[in-house]
């Protein structure tokens, strides 16, 4: 899939992990459409980044949590770029365990809707009325951004960073990355990148991760086969392979988590056995 020229709509770019994938984007000539909500000194920052480097983009505040805020975002990407072919889903909110604690507690009265709606919601927000408008082009793709919450749940060395309601939302994600698939065929490619422990997201640099103890650290990286957390970039790497060269794959489900779903059981040696 050529890619200069290309509208692409990429939520989150503020942050570490959409700013690099806006990024890898940009420097392949896409048009960017940056849906922002909160942090705005972060907002601030990529809108100086993404002008230096002179991308085409505009941003504008939406809560894609919003019907008519989605409907109007849409609008605006074709009204800017004359067209959409790429939708970069990825919106979360998760309460991490660590951090926020039980959602018994009065500061997370919310925190439950919060994390499926924004988890959850949004992304078929966007994807729903995203589509008629990338239809009108001969190809496109959507990527499905998840998290390996949807496997591990809040259990094992990923508890501290995995709600429930988080873990819940994302294994859903997958679901609709079925359906999605079939419903977009043939023109339409939708594929989920479902991702481990990233800097920046549940892994160094994240909020939570100081809370940790170093014995806890050390159990989480162990977790890894690759006994280390990921980097946004490599994220952004995956996702210009799923969206510039992945031109036969649809409805798969593929993970980016250093071998942490795998876990740390060792292969052992094989017996010498008992026949002769």
């Amino acid at each position: 899939m050529k890619l200069a020229g290309l509208t692409a709509i990429v939520p989150g770019a503020s942050r570490a992990i959409g700013r690099a994938i806006a990024n890898s984007l940009g420097q392949e000539k896409v048009n960017l459409v940056l849906p922002t909500f909160d942090w705005p000194e972060s907002i601030s920052e990529m809108e100086a980044e993404f002008t230096d480097k002179g991308y085409s983009f505009f941003s504008l505040p939406v809560d894609l949590r919003s019907d008519d805020g989605v409907k109007a975002l849409i609008s605006k990407a074709d009204e800017h770029f004359g067209g959409l072919q790429i939708l970069i889903n990825n919106i979360e909110r998760g309460g991490m365990p660590v951090v926020h604690g039980s959602y018994d507690h009065p500061h997370n009265h919310e925190q439950w809707d919060l994390e499926m709606a924004t988890t959850l919601k949004a992304k078929w927000l966007l994807f729903h009325h995203a589509l008629p408008l990338m239809q009108k082009s001969t190809a496109g793709t959507v990527i499905n951004i998840s998290s390996i919450a949807g496997i591990e749940g809040r259990s094992g060395a990923g508890a501290a960073f995995f709600n429930d309601a988080y873990s819940a939302a994302n294994r859903a994600v997958s679901s609709f990355t079925e359906t999605w698939a079939r419903e977009a065929a043939p023109a339409i490619r939708v594929n989920e990148l479902m991702l481990g422990l990233i800097r920046h997201r549940h892994g160094e640099e994240t909020r939570g991760w100081e809370e940790l103890s170093a014995e806890e650290k050390q159990n989480v990286q162990g977790q890894c086969l690759l006994e280390r957390t990921g980097s946004p970039e490599e994220v952004a790497k995956t996702v210009l392979f799923l969206i510039r060269d992945a031109d036969y794959m649809t409805g798969s489900v593929l993970k980016i988590d250093g071998g942490f779903t795998l876990g740390s059981k060792k292969v052992p040696t094989i017996p010498d056995g008992i026949l002769e």
